[in-house]
């Protein structure tokens, strides 16, 4: 019964080896760095640097932007007043219209002729 006992603690024990052997090749190639988790979590990590620096040139970009925009408002802001000013102003201009020169100065007034002259035969303009 010694000797059976001892056969199967050695099978177990050959059968554990083996197990342990298995798991640890395959630990090997979960943490490798080309194939496996190991590759996958280095490139995740370097995407997240990326992805860091873009959204930091994001920000810079979008304060540069907000900027140029508060600036764009005033402006804006100041010229709808000077144009409120202005309407304003103009209820100020006298409703009545303006009186049309009379006939006799507009005979006075030289007026430009202008005559086309008709093509001949030949071609030639008269």
């Amino acid at each position: 019964m010694d000797m059976i006992a001892d056969v199967l603690l050695v099978a177990g024990a050959i059968g554990a080896g083996f197990y342990c052997f298995v798991l640890a090749r395959r630990l090997s190639r979960f943490n490798d760095l080309e194939k496996g988790i190991g590759g996958a979590v280095a490139v995740l990590s370097a995407q997240v640097d990326d992805l860091t620096k873009t959204l930091q040139s994001a920000q810079h970009t979008a304060s540069a932007s907000t900027m140029s925009l508060d600036g764009l408002t005033d402006r804006a802001e100041s010229v709808a007043k000077r144009l409120e000013i202005l309407v304003a102003a103009m209820h100020d201009i006298p409703t009545e219209p303006v009186a049309q020169p009379s006939s006799s100065q507009q005979d006075t007034q030289p007026t430009a002729v202008f005559r086309r002259h008709a093509n001949t035969s030949n071609g030639d303009a008269a």
